[in-house]
């Protein structure tokens, strides 16, 4: 049995953006090609790191505070389903305690963090992959049946870059 990784690939459009080669796989799923038989690979990969805003004591605070009231609430909820066959009225507000005291620790911890880098990466950002270009590949017995359906055009319409 063949696997997957034996089999040959050709590509069969490549397009600028990720949006467009996806845009590509769509119109193909659209036609009821076997996408099993389909991938979509970036060529000149690259790191991206995008820069958002300054992380201040204030904003490091703010974020603390909510991660710790979100694991606060989580925890209360936890102990008070443990519990639930308890009709103690007092178990519903473990909840709201674990929000507090979860929001009150995460702020002091979200700043004392901050305060302890010492201004070295005070700011926030979004880390990730771009390539240069994408290639949508399929399997060579049916890349035939691919650049047929995608009738040398990508999904937007435009000619693609192959």
């Amino acid at each position: 049995m063949t696997t997957a990784s034996q089999r040959s690939w050709r590509t069969v459009a490549e397009y600028d953006t990720y949006a467009e080669a996806q845009r590509a796989v769509d119109l193909l799923s659209d036609e009821g090609f076997p996408l099993d038989h389909v991938t979509i690979a970036g060529d000149g990969v690259h790191y991206v790191e995008r820069i958002g805003e300054r992380m201040t004591i204030g904003r490091a605070a703010l974020w603390g505070a909510v991660e710790g009231a979100s694991l606060g609430a989580l925890f209360g909820l936890f102990v008070w389903l443990v519990f639930a066959l308890d009709p103690d009225p007092v178990l519903p507000l473990l909840v709201l305690y674990g929000i507090v005291l979860g929001a009150l620790l995460g702020a002091l911890l979200g700043a004392l963090m901050h305060a302890a880098r010492g201004g070295e990466r005070d700011f926030t950002s979004v880390a990730g992959l771009a390539a240069e270009r994408y290639r949508v590949a399929v399997h060579e017995q049916v890349a035939d049946r691919a650049t047929e359906l995608l009738g040398g055009l990508d999904a937007r319409g435009a000619e693609p870059r192959s």
